[in-house]
């Protein structure tokens, strides 16, 4: 993989990262919460520019002890370009120690510091929403429509025919082609009957279809990987949400799968894995046109946003899901958990997630060699 390539992956990620942390400044400034400092990326400082009294002010490769002693700077907000293209953060006054400051974070009512604490994974979510509506708009959508089925396999036997929509299969609701592939992923065929409801003409018909045992495992005996169509405005907004929903859905239940140990640690990524999966995107698709390549980083992006979001509401320390956690306590309790023993609990945490996150871009590069 070229080098312009693994800068491509960096900066989308990037992007998917900071959009996270814009998520937490928007809210923070919203509540009158000072943010010492915005940055993208991580590392050194390359450039910094804030807004003084005295007007725009910046400088490059300033350091934080110089930035504090520059005078002006210590009551605004720094904005940074950092030299490592690896996201970015949001440094919020009184955000990890008691500060005795109207505007620092721990001085703010409950429901504010939890509003900017969700926010992150909100805009993460917002961000998948809007790149859904964009691949939707440009590529269109796959209903969930049969578009063959083999002669005597359950499917046929049942009555379904090449045109049905199927609308549910059991309690789990279908309205693209992507559902369909997600159900049979997660709830691989055993023997059990199926129950499927599916649309033909306009009528509602249910159809209870028992898979048969082959030399590929069980089966239904369909296909329905059918043409793309294309969106109108209301099905634009529509079909975006569900795309976005799809993927939140897909991260929940793999997570699911890795808590009852169905997933191997090869089918785990961390950010090393996501740069190689990023640039074989680039790669595959390149050869198909710009718009295509395009398209198909954009669906990564959605994929990648919205595992972002669902990631940080996990209830782990260090975590937004972790923070949150503590502050629910606080609504409950009536006042606030102590600080020093959360700041402890988060700080086990961090160590936890970074040797997690050492474990998995060891996997990563060994998976890529």
């Amino acid at each position: 993989m070229g080098i312009g390539k693994i800068i491509a992956a960096l900066i989308i990620f990037s992007i998917i990262v900071v959009i996270h942390e814009l998520g937490h400044f928007l809210l923070a400034k919203k509540n009158g919460i000072f943010v010492t400092e915005f940055s993208v990326g991580m590392g050194p400082r390359i450039a910094t520019i804030c807004k003084t009294k005295d007007g725009i002010r910046g400088g490059f490769f300033v350091s934080t002890k110089s930035m504090n002693e520059r005078e002006g700077w210590q009551d605004v907000t720094k904005y940074s370009i950092k030299l490592l293209p690896l996201g970015g953060s949001c440094i919020m006054l009184g955000e990890d120690e008691i500060i005795e400051d109207e505007a620092a974070f721990n001085k703010k009512g409950v429901w504010a510091r939890i509003s900017v604490v969700f926010a992150g994974p909100f805009f993460n979510f917002i961000l998948a929403f809007v790149l859904a509506m964009i691949l939707v708009a440009y590529v269109g959508y796959q209903p969930s429509v049969i578009s063959d089925v083999e002669a005597g396999m359950p499917m046929e036997k049942a009555g379904l025919k090449a045109g049905d929509e199927i609308i549910q299969i059991n309690n789990s609701k279908i309205n693209m082609t992507e559902d369909i592939a997600a159900y049979m992923t997660f709830h691989p065929m055993d023997g059990s009957k199926v129950d499927i409801r599916y649309v033909r003409d306009g009528q509602k018909y249910d159809a209870s279809v028992t898979p048969v045992k082959t030399d590929m495992g069980y089966r239904l005996g369909f296909s329905y990987a059918g043409e793309y169509k294309k969106a109108t405005p209301v099905e634009v907004v529509k079909y975006g949400f569900l795309e976005c929903k799809y993927w939140v859905k897909v991260t929940v239940l793999s997570l699911k799968q890795m808590v009852l140990g169905k997933v191997s640690k090869d089918d785990i990524a961390g950010p090393v894995g996501i740069v190689n999966m990023v640039g074989d995107v680039i790669e595959e698709t390149e050869q198909y046109g710009f718009m295509t390549m395009v398209m198909s980083l954009i669906n990564m992006c959605i994929l990648l946003s919205a595992n972002l979001g669902v990631m940080n509401l996990l209830p782990i320390p260090a975590l937004d899901g972790g923070r949150l956690v503590f502050l629910f306590i606080e609504v409950i309790r009536g006042k606030p958990v102590d600080q020093d023993k959360e700041g402890m609990v988060h700080f086990i945490g961090l160590v936890a997630l970074m040797l997690l996150m050492v474990l998995v871009a060891y996997n990563d590069i060994m998976r890529i060699f």
